[in-house]
């Protein structure tokens, strides 16, 4: 077989046979053998050296719920599967090209071993040993060589393909059924085959093969029945769906027709890319995830006006033009500049629209000018940091405990469900934000919420409770670690008497008796004039037994402002007392306590 395989592929001229032989070897070893090593090798390394990561995706998707033990088990189970497969491909590879070189080597022995057999024992001229021997060993080269190309171009195929849902011959045998891929075959085919000197009786029937494939895939793909169509249900006026009568965006932003530019991502979208900005820095300060704001148009609203809404609530509600600037006055302006007369919607100073080729008068003139989507941002920013405490419920709070447990399991597993509920969480956590205590040091509030908790008091005092352990975190809020905290208190006697007047009124709601309110917001409202004019944070500190009533009395005048109690403020921090708030007859003895 060896001696007919030579004669009939060679013609029987062994010089012949070794050029086809070095032809075979060169692209076996050279470009088929060496491109399938490298390839195996680098898959083999990149996969190893993902398996930790994909491990650890298997794990945190397992500890959020997203799995259940058993799609957990088998994904892992997949993923060393897929480690072992590329492994073993390395060194298979290495198989297939020893392979190739032992081919080499037989080749050689073959020849020598041929020629001084041939005239050492059976007495054979050099050239007619040469001659037989020489073919013989071409002809077994040749025969090992053609497995070998095939074996490599199968182990190439393999360490080359794609990984998709099909499997090895269910891909190659997909995309040797494209109709469109034999095209280009055919018609090189057929090109060649017409060409003058060309071996036509070899090319030209396999050009009509091609052709003949090309037909009748094409065939059997025009002939496929097409999906059916889905006829669109007729909308019937009668059907009321859930979505048409509730929405479920917590946070939402309408606009009227005429600041569609503004969102319109064909125009580069620019409010679009500030809430998001938006969400991602309130969310990092206020230590939990803010959700999706959503926009949409309102045409009940009118063109240029916006509104937004907290948990259905409209908590705010202005009107921009979107092709002109706002200028701010800064309080320092060296003239006026004529426009539009606003106010700003964010901090209520007075402010002018004026057209964009103004705009360097207006900056020279002493004003702060900004463009309308910055003007929605700041109020949509400002809004939503005063409602944080309508954001936060319990699926937040659950979330909070979920990343605290993976911190310190033990400190989450101590808080909850005992010795508080989730929902007992939930409401702490509402009263710290509603008074501008952030959530992003959880870990310290949770300390405090477990020394604190017990089940005979409520909420409002376990809150109470907590901001008196986490005071530091409070005054951070307020000035840096260095600066002394300015403070407006109160006379001692007035506290005296507010105190009493405190326990006089038991747990009212609104325990101060109006007319001493109104005159505590007057005075308090004095005091703090000076610090407001100068931008400085300051804080009102008194009692705390009449910490809370006092904060729920100040918070609409002073919203920026903390009340906070004597037990709040750190033993190390230093204060400035800048006001004293009381005298006059200590608020004419505290309006006759309460008017008895």
């Amino acid at each position: 077989m060896i001696e007919a395989f030579g004669n009939f592929l060679i013609g029987g001229d062994y010089v012949v046979g070794i050029f086809v032989f070095a032809i075979l070897m060169i692209i076996n070893l050279v470009v088929i053998t060496k491109g399938a090593g490298r390839v195996s090798e680098v898959s083999a390394r990149f996969t190893l050296d993902a398996l930790p990561g994909k491990q650890m995706a298997i794990d945190a998707d397992l500890n959020a719920g997203l799995l259940t033990p058993e799609e957990a088990k088998r994904r892992r189970q997949e993923v060393a599967t897929e480690a072992d497969f590329y492994g073993s491909m390395d060194g298979a590879s290495k198989f297939v090209k020893g392979d190739a070189v032992a081919g080499i080597l037989i080749l050689v022995i073959n020849i020598v071993g041929g020629i001084i057999l041939g005239v050492v024992s059976h007495d054979l001229g050099f050239g007619e040993a040469a001659q037989t021997y020489v073919l013989l060993a071409i002809g077994d080269a040749l025969v090992a060589q053609v497995p070998a190309l095939l074996l490599s171009i199968a182990a190439a195929a393999i360490v080359t393909r794609v990984t998709s849902d099909h499997d090895l011959s269910g891909q190659i045998s997909a995309q040797f059924g494209v109709g469109k891929a034999w095209l280009p075959v055919a018609a090189i085919l057929t090109f060649l085959g017409v060409l003058p000197g060309m071996p036509h009786f070899i090319i030209l029937p396999a050009a009509a093969l091609a052709w003949f494939v090309t037909w009748r895939l094409r065939k059997a793909a025009s002939a496929a029945p097409e999906a059916p169509a889905e006829e669109p249900i007729p909308e019937n006026p009668a059907h009321i769906e859930w979505t048409d009568v509730s929405d479920g965006a917590v946070l939402g932003l309408e606009i009227g027709y005429g600041l569609i530019s503004l969102v319109d991502e064909r125009k580069e979208a620019p409010l679009m890319g500030r809430i998001t900005g938006i969400r991602r820095q309130l969310s990092r300060e206020l230590g939990f995830v803010i959700p999706m704001i959503r926009v949409k148009d309102n045409l009940a609203l009118g063109p240029n006006q916006y509104r937004i809404t907290v948990a259905g609530v409209v908590v705010g509600e202005d009107e921009i033009w979107p092709d002109d600037l706002l200028a701010l006055d800064s309080g320092d302006l060296t003239q006026t500049v004529d426009g539009r007369a606003a106010r700003d919607p964010t901090f209520g100073l007075d402010a002018v629209w004026i057209t964009p080729d103004r705009r360097s008068e207006a900056v020279i003139a002493g004003y702060t000018v900004v463009d309308p989507s910055t003007v929605v941002a700041t109020h949509l920013n400002h809004l939503v940091a005063h409602n944080a405490a309508e954001l936060f419920g319990m699926d937040e709070a659950r979330k909070l405990l979920d990343t605290l447990k993976e911190v310190a399991p033990q400190l989450a597993d101590g808080l909850s469900p005992n010795p508080l509920s989730l929902a007992q969480i939930t409401a702490l956590c509402r009263a710290l934000l509603s008074e501008g205590v952030p959530l992003k040091d959880f870990r310290r509030i949770a300390e405090a919420m477990i020394v604190v908790a017990r089940p005979d008091i409520g909420t409002e005092a376990l809150a109470e409770a907590v901001r008196q352990k986490i005071g530091s975190l409070i005054i951070q809020t307020i000035v840096p670690v260095k600066m002394p905290l300015p403070v407006v208190t109160l006379d001692g006697e007035l506290e005296g008497l507010l105190a009493q007047a405190m326990r006089v009124a038991g747990d009212a709601q609104h325990p101060i008796e109006p007319a001493l309110a109104q005159r505590l917001i007057e005075q308090v409202g004095e005091a703090a004039q000076p610090l407001l004019a100068q931008a400085r944070n300051f804080a009102i500190v008194t009692s705390p037994v009449a910490r809370r009533a006092l904060a729920r009395l100040f918070k609409p005048h002073l919203p920026e402002t903390p009340v906070l109690s004597f037990l709040e403020i750190p033993d190390g921090k230093p204060v400035e007392v800048v006001a004293v708030v009381g005298s006059e007859s200590r608020i004419n003895r505290v309006e006759r306590l309460q008017a008895a």
